[in-house]
């Protein structure tokens, strides 16, 4: 690899239980060939997050060839992912069909590490009735994912009815005093819920290891 600013962290999964992944957004399409040259001589596997349709298109073909691409999660897999352990032990809510990219960036990178993952979505407050039809379904999940924008309302609600691990996950998603998502994420960090874990806007990979970490220290399922 002869891109001097490019230096890959490849003893990151050995340090934290958690690889590097390759955020694409700033990176030049020469820098991420670069990055997946690196990886392929190393027979590594790789996850690319923000991976923009424009900048994959700026790929070679022999790149686009060997990447499984994600367009509504903007996700790419360097690499076959691992056989999961079975049944889900994370679950991911999302209030609105607006906040699918992000709870599909959380869900790509759960399925990365062979962690498949229960999905609950459009489950938001406003209709009240859509969470708590599915509420014992959700209960059965050791860890949740929450995803929501504008007031972010469903974290707190969720965070009082479980004893999972929560983790809220703001979005952007929202008009204007919405903030691009900082109302949800002050909301979020307010929730009167205790306990709750917070990650920031649109972190959808964020989340994802967070739920990851605690999945190694509750261990594999019985």
């Amino acid at each position: 690899m002869n891109v001097p600013e490019v230096r890959p962290d490849a003893g990151r999964g050995d340090r934290v239980g958690l690889d590097e992944a390759i955020f694409c957004a700033g990176k030049s399409a020469s820098q991420i060939e670069a990055i997946l040259a690196d990886a392929r001589s190393r027979n590594a596997r790789l996850l690319l997050t923000r991976l923009a349709a424009d900048k994959l298109n700026a790929l070679s073909a022999d790149a686009l060839a060997v990447l499984d691409y994600d367009a509504l999660s903007c996700t790419a897999f360097l690499g076959a992912s691992p056989a999961g352990p079975g049944e889900p032990r994370v679950a991911i809510l999302s209030a609105g069909t607006s906040d699918l990219p992000v709870a599909r960036e959380a869900q790509r990178t759960l399925a990365w590490y062979g962690q498949p993952a229960a999905e609950f979505h459009d489950i938001g407050v406003a209709g009240l009735w859509r969470l708590t039809e599915r509420l014992e379904e959700i209960r059965r999940y050791p860890v949740l994912i929450v995803v929501a924008g504008m007031d972010a309302a469903l974290l707190s609600v969720v965070g009082g009815l479980v004893r999972a691990c929560v983790i809220g996950l703001p979005t952007s998603v929202g008009y204007g005093v919405a903030s691009g998502g900082r109302v949800a994420l002050d909301a979020m960090l307010a929730s009167c819920a205790p306990g709750l874990a917070v990650v920031n806007i649109d972190n959808g990979y964020g989340a994802a290891c967070v739920a990851l970490r605690m999945l190694h220290v509750i261990g594999p399922p019985a």
